[in-house]
């Protein structure tokens, strides 16, 4: 199996894509360790709880890491919506500790065991709205962006120690905290029409690119933002 005898952190494994990541690398013999502020009783036996609120502290994940990491994925994020006009300093400074400090801390804590493994990879989770422009998500579009530039940074630096860094950025996707935009039908049909492909993503959708990213059949790709958004974020299909 691909992950036999490797050690992955998941931040945000409670539900949506989290969940179905620790799902999908438990079953190709991963030692998942699953860090997130409550344990899911969804998760299979084998994973390693940590409990983590990555606004509050990091620190804790040093101890609690193995030896060597050969995986990292930070799922953590929100979907603050609203108009720009409305958002608070304190929600922007909220967006940005949450989905950027808490990233670039986490790594830190995590950054030994990540270079004592053997070519380890490093993925963090942004937006389409990063990059597509989209009235009400300046916000969580600011915080996105900001992910990604981390991210590509960080592959530059840590190229020499074999780890590469890695971003997926979603359109909308059917995970608990996406459920107010997908709660009547009437929402449904119209967030599948605004996707090229017809329709909103699922977490498979995610975990799956995710999974490639941590796998050794990617061992030449690092410093790239991938979309997986089923074409909303270059595909014009409508004139």
């Amino acid at each position: 199996m691909q992950f036999q005898n490797k050690n992955i952190l998941i931040i945000g494994a409670s539900s949506g894509i989290g969940l179905e990541l620790v799902h999908l690398l438990s079953s190709e013999g991963a030692n998942v360790f699953a860090a997130s502020r409550s344990r899911s009783e969804r998760w299979p036996g084998s994973v390693r709880y940590i409990e983590l609120d990555v606004t509050l502290e990091t620190g804790i994940l040093s101890d609690a890491l193995p030896a060597e990491l050969h995986g990292f994925v930070y799922c953590v994020g929100n979907i603050n919506l609203k108009p720009f006009s409305r958002i608070s300093e304190n929600e922007l400074i909220a967006d940005f500790k949450l989905n950027v400090v808490g990233a670039a801390l986490s790594i830190q804590q995590a950054l030994k065991p990540l270079k004592n493994a053997t070519a380890a990879s490093i993925v963090l989770v942004s937006s389409v709205a990063a990059r597509t422009g989209m009235a009400y998500h300046a916000s969580i579009a600011a915080s996105k962006a900001a992910i990604e530039g981390l991210a590509i940074s960080l592959a530059a630096e840590l190229s020499g120690s074999q780890i590469r860094v890695n971003v997926v950025a979603p359109s909308l996707t059917d995970t608990p905290l996406a459920s107010k935009l997908l709660n009547t039908p009437e929402k449904i049909e119209a967030s599948a029409k605004r996707h090229p492909i017809g329709r909103y993503g699922s977490p498979q959708d995610i975990s799956t690119a995710i999974r490639f990213l941590l796998s050794t059949e990617s061992s030449w790709i690092t410093g790239q933002v991938i979309p997986i958004d089923g074409g909303m974020s270059n595909l014009k299909t409508t004139f």
